[in-house]
């Protein structure tokens, strides 16, 4: 019998970092579940075989280990989870995230409470080195929301699902989309949830369902299909504006693909959100965050005052007294603050 869910692992070296990711994912209070880990050609493949097959020997029967042949890149790697999954959902982390306590007991029984569910997207929060010390909390309704299937899920969903862990999608869903046109944009779950919510819903849960690691240095870059987008190890204006393209021309394909206007609304979320997108860039020299700036204000996203004001008060306060502040009035609201129609889930 399938479970219900199955954790998918897209592992690319950390080896080091797996073993408190599978213990956090082990250790939850759900058993309806499995684990699946495609190791995507890195470096450290023998010790990521080394660390599943160990855990393998501990919990029979749980844990379901792939290595892929070729070096696929990220999109290419979620795809093939998708494909390998048993699980009728596939609940995503990233090889160095954690799971939180009750997650898979929260995540199930928001499922069965809405049975045409395609996609919940999580509340989640980062940290440096100790999981207890939060650095912020990404809450985005201060309770359980639905959203039925058509336009309002896709564009309220869609930049909510750009971070990987605790994502959860409805594998057969998946299946049916299933494209290789967006490898090397490192967001083909983006895609996935564009077209599943066409024809499902979206729940969105207020636990804290996953754990990121923030610092981690970033191992996108080594596949054919991502080689001259991006860099391993550093995240560069260069690979950041590419990303942005490819979270935009992938909406522009769903809106054509189901025919529902979600675009201009999707890329008004983006702008109306778009601290994270510049101040990633922020400690770069002054002239080459000016020319970044510039670069994704091209992209549209000069529409939106807000875009205008995050630049100016990083350009003002720099990075360090911006994220305090932006902070401060998270933990004051309990959620992320709400601009425009995609925050308040309303058309």
């Amino acid at each position: 019998m399938k479970p219900l869910l199955s954790v998918c692992i897209p592992a690319y070296n950390r080896a080091g970092l797996l073993t408190p990711l599978l213990d956090s994912i082990l250790n939850q209070n759900y058993d309806d579940f499995d684990i699946l880990i495609s190791e995507d050609g890195s470096p450290e493949r023998a010790a990521i075989a080394g660390v599943v097959h160990g855990f393998q020997s501990r919990y029979p029967g749980r844990i379901q280990y792939e290595e892929n042949t070729d070096n696929l890149g990220y999109d290419g790697n979620i795809r093939r989870l998708v494909e390998c999954a048993k699980g009728q959902y596939c609940v995503f982390m990233g090889n160095d995230d954690l799971m939180c306590v009750g997650a898979l007991e929260a995540i199930a029984a928001a499922i069965q409470r809405q049975s045409d569910c395609g996609v919940v997207v999580r509340s989640y929060a980062t940290f440096d080195v100790s999981p207890e010390q939060f650095n912020q909390v990404y809450r985005y309704f201060p309770d359980e929301h639905v959203l039925p299937a058509g336009a309002q899920a896709i564009f309220t969903a869609y930049r909510r699902s750009v971070v990987i862990p605790g994502m959860v999608i409805n594998r057969d869903a998946a299946l049916a989309v299933a494209t290789d046109r967006f490898d090397g944009t490192l967001l083909y779950q983006l895609y996935l949830v564009g077209m599943i919510l066409a024809k499902h819903s979206v729940i969105f849960v207020p636990q804290i369902i996953a754990l990121r690691r923030d610092g981690t240095p970033p191992d996108f870059g080594n596949s054919a299909t991502e080689q001259g987008k991006f860099v391993p190890h550093d995240q560069t204006p260069a690979s950041s504006i590419h990303f942005m393209q490819g979270m935009l021309s992938i909406a522009k394909y769903v809106e054509e693909a189901t025919q529902l206007n979600v675009f201009e609304a999707i890329r008004s979320d983006i702008g109306n959100y778009s601290y994270p997108i510049l101040s990633i860039q922020s400690k770069r020299s002054l002239g080459v965050f000016i020319k970044y700036g510039i670069a994704l204000a091209k992209l549209g996203l000069w529409r939106y005052p807000l875009f205008h004001l995050y630049f100016i008060t990083l350009l003002l306060l720099g990075p360090d007294r911006s994220d305090s502040i932006i902070k401060m009035i998270k933990k004051r609201l309990g959620h992320t603050p709400r601009f425009g129609t995609a925050s308040m889930g309303k058309p």
